[in-house]
């Protein structure tokens, strides 16, 4: 039997067996229920809108049910128009409005045939759960419409009466709202962020404020993340690597309007010191236009140089500090021959291509001026006091972390780093190697503590300057490459430099038994396990597919992100996972004015249909109801005393 001390605690929830006897009934039925459906993205990027409409949409999914309830009954123009309304009803509501189409025989029409949707979205969960989703003011409602027996006269005249008085008070608007809202919210169960939210699309403040406001969602950190929430730490290096990105991108929005960081600093300093020079290998790529903080182009081309060039030297004072990052190699600044105009980099000599660098002191180049000092405590400041930033943070490790196995798959970012020899890499740390999931867990355990440990701390130091390892260090899991060439980019006009070499990972993970390995060193079994990753974009144009290793290993970066859609030749993936198989929806680049329901096919079908009770989470339900009939043969046999009512 249970510990007594516990089972007294869960006599407080269950006073009586007619109550534990209850709640095992109910968990038992659940656990016969079909399992929720969940889905995954990866490499997000700020893409706000097209990321919403996803989420909207269920990549989909929500146009296939329609299609399936009405497909043979309402031509293909009103199913499209249908799916609109249930992305977008406010949006659609209001345009026909205006065009004088909202009619009661419209709303009666619409509200049938969201009711069907949302009866068939709703059918694999409980009856419970489902009212739990529904907004209050309609609960009753709604949830009396999902279940009316139409061969019964007498509630087919009663469901005529509800949707009659609906429209009848003029709430019906406000009813469609709320079916709509409904069914967005059932079709996705549980919501797996494979990393990377932030940088090179304009708002991933949006993204974040959508994550947030989800019922169930786990977030696997990204290099990029990471990057951020090392800026929120005050990590100098960190700061300046994010504002470099943004820069790059013309994501002034996300900086200023979004999180509230004051950038006139930075533009001040940027068209004093660089007012004479063109900054040409710094104009940003500008794939979005800024709605509320435009930049001129020149200038932010200046503040781009500024901001990387600060970079540049508080990155080398961290390589300084850390000599077991291995990476003195990285700090180029010092390999510039400031007479010759050259750079030595592995022993060669190159030509640098700008040699307007009137910050660097080539006597002690790593020395910030005493300008950049201020601006530099000035930014750290303002990522330090961002309350929305810190929010955002908090909720990235509340519901974060560096992997997580869930329903007998293995989610992370980048890698876990190998050897060529198809061995896990190790990294030392106070005198300890590290590997495999032992590195994946102690490199958790110091991203936690370069966020909470007391200001003061020693510890909280050496995490902090650890978060910029793991935004680009040859061992971190999240980067998985040799080096970061951000400064070749940038100096030198040589491509051959510029190649960033992947970790060995990325080749042995294409052959099965490498993936059953990395599943069986997380404790999942080789058999209908699967690893789900992001950060390498999929070139779909150039023959790459998604599912390697024998349908072990899934790579769903497919470039949402619009900086890598020349690349990938698509929009990025969603991975579908529901009771029935496993499938891929391939995403069309997103256009708010034309329909874009991404392809959906299925990779892989389950052996039998999983249930609730074949999850994790009918796992956990499956201790519960044994601590449960514990709990009632401690009632039966006199050990604990039931509640008298």
């Amino acid at each position: 039997m249970r510990d007594l001390a516990y089972l007294t605690l869960l006599s407080r929830e269950y006073p009586t067996v007619k109550a534990a006897s209850s709640e095992i009934i109910n968990l038992k039925a659940i656990q016969g229920l079909p399992k929720g459906t969940e889905y995954f993205f990866s490499d997000l990027h700020g893409e706000y809108e097209a990321f919403v409409h996803l989420l909207k949409s269920a990549s989909g999914i929500i146009r296939e049910k329609i299609s399936e309830t009405f497909g043979h009954i309402i031509p293909e123009e009103e199913q499209v128009q249908l799916a609109n309304l249930i992305y977008y009803p406010e949006r659609v509501i209001n345009k026909m409005t205006l065009a004088g189409k909202n009619t009661d025989d419209w709303e009666k029409v619409i509200i049938y045939r969201l009711v069907q949707i949302c009866k068939m979205v709703s059918s694999k969960y409980t009856r419970s759960k489902v009212r739990k989703k529904m907004p209050p003011e309609f609960a009753y409602i709604i949830d009396e419409l999902l279940h009316v027996d139409y061969n019964d006269d007498n509630k087919r005249i009663y469901y005529s009466e509800i949707i009659h008085t609906i429209i009848d008070i003029r709430v019906a608007d406000k009813f469609i709202i709320a079916l709509c809202e409904l069914i967005q919210n059932l079709t996705i169960d549980v919501l797996h962020i494979i990393g990377d939210i932030f940088d090179r699309g304009p708002r991933a403040d949006i993204i974040m404020n959508e994550l947030m406001h989800f019922h169930d969602v786990d977030i696997q950190w990204g290099n990029h993340d990471i990057s951020w929430m090392g800026a929120a730490t005050g990590n100098r290096a960190c700061i300046c690597n994010v504002l470099r990105i943004a820069i790059s991108y013309n994501s002034f929005d996300v900086l200023e309007d979004g999180y509230g960081i004051n950038l006139r600093p930075l533009s001040m300093f940027a068209a004093k010191v660089y007012a004479n020079d063109p900054c040409e290998r710094f104009i940003p790529h500008i794939l979005d236009e800024n709605i509320y903080d435009a930049v001129d182009p020149d200038l932010a081309a200046k503040m781009h140089k500024a901001i990387a060039l600060i970079q540049f030297k508080v990155e080398g004072q961290i390589i300084k500090r850390h000599p077991e990052y291995q990476m003195d190699d990285r700090i180029l600044l010092e390999h510039i021959d400031y007479e010759r105009g050259t750079v030595t980099v592995e022993g060669r000599e190159y030509p640098m291509t700008d040699m307007l660098l009137p910050t660097v002191n080539p006597e002690n180049p790593l020395e910030l001026t005493e300008e950049e000092e201020d601006l530099l405590h000035t930014l750290e400041l303002s990522f330090r006091h961002s309350d929305l930033l810190h929010k955002h943070i908090k909720f990235l490790y509340s519901h974060g972390g560096l992997y997580k196995c869930y329903n007998n798959n293995l989610l992370y970012h980048g890698c876990i780093p190998m050897t060529k020899e198809g061995d896990f890499d190790t990294l030392e740390w106070g005198g300890k190697l590290y590997g495999g999931r032992e590195l994946m867990d102690y490199l958790d355990r110091q991203i936690q503590n370069a966020y909470f440990l007391p200001e003061d701390s020693p510890q909280k130091v050496e995490a902090r300057d650890f978060m910029w390892y793991l935004w680009g260090g040859s061992k971190s899991p999240l980067y998985g490459k040799e080096k970061m060439t951000t400064f070749e980019h940038y100096f030198i006009d040589d491509p051959e430099l510029w190649k960033e070499n992947m970790n060995p990972y990325y080749k042995l993970s294409q052959k099965e038994d490498v993936c059953n390995r990395i599943l069986e060193e997380f404790g999942l079994p080789r058999e209908g396990a699967h690893i789900i990753n992001g950060h390498v974009p999929v070139k779909i144009k150039d023959g790459e597919k998604p599912v390697k290793a024998n349908g072990k290993l899934f790579i769903i970066d497919g470039g949402l992100s619009k900086a890598y859609q020349s690349k990938t030749g698509i929009a990025g993936y969603t991975l579908i996972f529901n009771s029935n198989h496993l499938a891929l929806a391939e995403h069309k680049p997103f256009n708010p004015d034309t329909e874009s329901t991404p392809k959906v096919y299925i990779v892989e079908a389950m052996k039998k249909r999983v249930m609730v009770a074949d999850t994790d989470n009918g796992k956990a339900l499956a201790g519960r109801i044994d601590d449960l009939k514990e709990l009632v043969a401690a009632y039966r046999e006199g050990i604990l005393k039931e509640k008298v009512e």
